[in-house]
């Protein structure tokens, strides 16, 4: 009999994960607590901008006219546990308000609540992200008969859905043959395209998200650490990296300079990774990942010193400033610790006129700073503009007429603090561009 899958928690993570799994041929109950994003879930619409995703929903959500009808959502905890065989827990760990160490709450109420309706026999698989040791203490939780595995997810927003319908490795810490024959079961069709499907303990499973987010981070604080270098040398940042990217110990990904990592994960995740490296007397294993954490922080601070120094070097008080980008990334409507946006807001608070557009995060965005200004395009954000700020490498900004925007700004200055637009080009429509870590002409 095909084995029946729950997703508890139907945030960024879950939504996908429950699409995909529909998508792979499995029944699938989704379950939150927030009524109204089952009901917005099971009229096949997502409260996230993903890539994919609602098409993927309306393919197969229950009730939508030509769909497989595989993938239900819910509220209630007791048609959960009647229905699954296996059940993966996505819940969110944000960063407790204060420390750096990340908040298990929404995880443990997970798990009591499941531990309350599971049967005999099922299997639960914790994907959110949490700190080592987790896993070893949410199996006690759970009642004599149903087993745990740890299935840690390696999502990149914006591309989600392939990511988890075509992933680069699956990693499963397991205690036994049975739990790792469920899970080769549930993935059974991206381990035959050739995913590699790497089983392990807990302790490693839990450790591999938080590894390669702290190394991700790393690569990119060290390219914006040669920035400041080249800045002070007179050096081309851009060059460096791409001399060094075609090292293949080192490779060109995650080498571009500017403005520094945000988001949900990369941030927090490093953060709750040093707090438990001290719980655990590892502390001074990752001392270094408080140097990177702080240089990441430092390029918000240095785009706003290089945004004073282009309008004269004086106050923003009365200067019009556009800002592109408010989203921590393209293809993306999060706004959670957006680099763009905590620029924004610092040189609003020093009294800057501070306009901002992004193709998909107005709303997120209105919400978490709305005392700054928004724009319904990119020509409007910049028109009167004393200076642009280019802080969201959308393709839409890479592809805008300077000449166009030229004619609608009160000065063509442009700072690039993702260093993807094409400099000569500006440069050739009348621009004074800068980019962080590059020569000034």
């Amino acid at each position: 009999m095909a084995l029946k899958i729950t997703v508890i928690g139907t945030g960024y993570l879950g939504a996908t994960h429950a699409a995909a799994m529909a998508e792979l041929g499995f029944e699938v109950l989704g379950l939150d607590v927030v009524p109204e994003k089952i009901e917005l879930l099971s009229s096949g619409r997502v409260p996230m901008y993903e890539p994919g995703l609602e098409e993927l929903l309306a393919k197969h959500v229950a009730g939508i006219e030509g769909s497989s009808g595989r993938l239900r959502f819910t509220t209630s905890w007791e048609e959960v546990g009647a229905f699954g065989d296996v059940h993966f827990v996505c819940v969110n760990t944000p960063q407790k308000h204060g420390e750096y160490a990340c908040d298990m709450s929404y995880v443990d109420a997970a798990f009591a609540s499941l531990a309350g309706v599971v049967r005999e026999g099922a299997l639960v698989v914790g994907k959110s992200t949490v700190p080592v040791g987790s896993a070893e203490r949410l199996a006690a939780l759970l009642p004599a008969g149903v087993e745990l595995a740890w299935n840690p997810e390696f999502l990149r927003e914006g591309f989600a859905v392939d990511d988890t319908l075509h992933p680069d490795r699956i990693v499963v810490g397991v205690r036994g043959e049975r739990a790792e024959k469920l899970l080769r079961e549930v993935y059974a069709v991206p381990v035959g395209e050739g995913s590699p499907f790497v089983v392990t303990d807990f302790p490693t499973a839990e450790l591999v998200k938080t590894a390669a987010n702290s190394f991700l981070a790393t690569k990119i604080s060290f390219i914006n650490a040669m920035a400041e270098v080249c800045e002070a040398a007179d050096g081309d940042v851009a060059k460096l990296a791409e001399a060094i990217g075609h090292d293949d110990r080192i490779g060109a990904k995650f080498l571009r300079a500017g403005i520094g990592f945000g988001g949900g994960c990369l941030p927090k995740d490093i953060r709750a990774f040093m707090a438990r490296a001290g719980e655990l007397g590892a502390d001074q294993a990752l001392t270094f990942l408080r140097e990177i954490d702080s240089i990441n922080m430092r390029r918000r601070g240095q785009m706003v010193e290089m945004a004073r120094e282009a309008l004269g070097g004086n106050s923003f008080l009365g200067r019009r400033v556009a800002v592109l980008g408010a989203t921590f990334k393209p293809d993306s409507d999060d706004v959670r610790d957006s680099p763009a946006l905590n620029v924004a807001g610092q040189i609003h608070l020093q009294g800057g006129q501070v306009t901002v557009y992004d193709p998909k995060g107005m709303e997120n965005a209105r919400r978490l700073f709305p005392t700054l200004g928004y724009a319904d395009s990119a020509l409007e954000a910049v028109r009167g503009a004393d200076v642009v700020l280019h802080l969201t490498e959308w393709r839409e900004f890479r592809e805008l007429d300077p000449a166009e925007l030229g004619g609608a700004v009160s000065a063509r200055i442009v700072l690039d603090g993702r260093n993807a637009l094409d400099a000569a080009r500006w440069r050739a429509a009348g621009w004074t561009y800068r980019a962080m870590g590059r020569p000034r002409a």
